[in-house]
């Protein structure tokens, strides 16, 4: 078995390690990257097999790991390491975000610390069709969608809506599913988070925290482009309008 490559939430433990050290490069012997080799032999991502192989996720592969990002960086002088395009995606969002992506990077220690992020099953739609998660990490994708498919929270939500006397429709596209399937979708509408979880924090959801979605918008809001870690509903609802005002002109 080959030694299993990088996921995304590795990289943003990794890649905050070195943005903290001045996007300097640390050795086998530093401290802080023996604590990081430790927490990602602790992540429930990988098999028992892959934990088994030798050098996994060592204190040798995480400095190697974060000379890749050092070297990468587009205002290094020197020779760059060769490392694979989640790496270098990864360099530009933290160029590019360094504060959201730090903040990811907390909440997936703060969530593997509490244990919360172990107890977590893989969630149907977590990784996207072309097998690369969002640029937040697996894990708390994972734990967005775990509470997103929470039924009481749902049906809350749905409560809520109509008790303000709202319509129960998509926010984005104001797709009905009871105008379009009658009885069958009566009540039916999917939710999701409007704010990413790694900025709300390990908290508990409140109904204001969630949008109505349909499926298609839903999937939408979770689809992962590189350099973009969240889809809001306003800004899916944003680049809609602006494909509809480019298509009248």
């Amino acid at each position: 078995m080959r030694t299993p490559p990088w996921t995304e939430d590795e990289l943003v433990l990794a890649g905050a390690l070195v943005v903290k050290n001045g996007w300097g490069e640390l050795r086998t012997g530093d401290p802080e990257v023996q604590e990081l080799s430790e927490l990602l032999r602790s992540l429930p991502i990988h098999s028992a097999e892959a934990l088994a192989l030798p050098g996994f996720r060592s204190p040798g592969s995480v400095s190697r790991k974060t000379t890749d990002f050092a070297t990468n960086h587009p205002l290094h002088s020197g020779a760059a390491t060769r490392c694979g395009k989640p790496t270098l995606l990864m360099i530009d969002a933290l160029i590019n975000r360094e504060a959201e992506m730090l903040q990811a990077a907390q909440a997936i220690e703060d969530g593997i610390g509490s244990g919360e992020l172990y107890g977590i099953a893989p969630q149907p739609d977590e990784v996207n069709e072309t097998g690369v998660t969002a640029i937040e990490g697996r894990l708390l994708v994972r734990r967005a969608l775990a509470r997103e498919r929470d039924p009481k929270l749902r049906k809350l939500k749905i409560e809520q809506t109509r008790r303000r006397g709202g319509p129960l429709h998509c926010e984005v596209c104001e797709f009905d599913f009871s105008r379009t399937y009658g009885e069958l979708g009566d009540g039916y509408i999917e939710v999701h988070h409007v704010t990413p979880l790694h900025v709300t924090g390990s908290r508990e959801t409140t109904l204001d925290d969630l949008a109505c979605l349909c499926a298609n918008c839903h999937r939408m809001c979770h689809r992962s482009r590189p350099g973009e870690s969240w889809r809001t509903p306003a800004s899916l609802r944003a680049e809609m309008r602006k494909l509809t005002q480019a298509a009248l002109h």
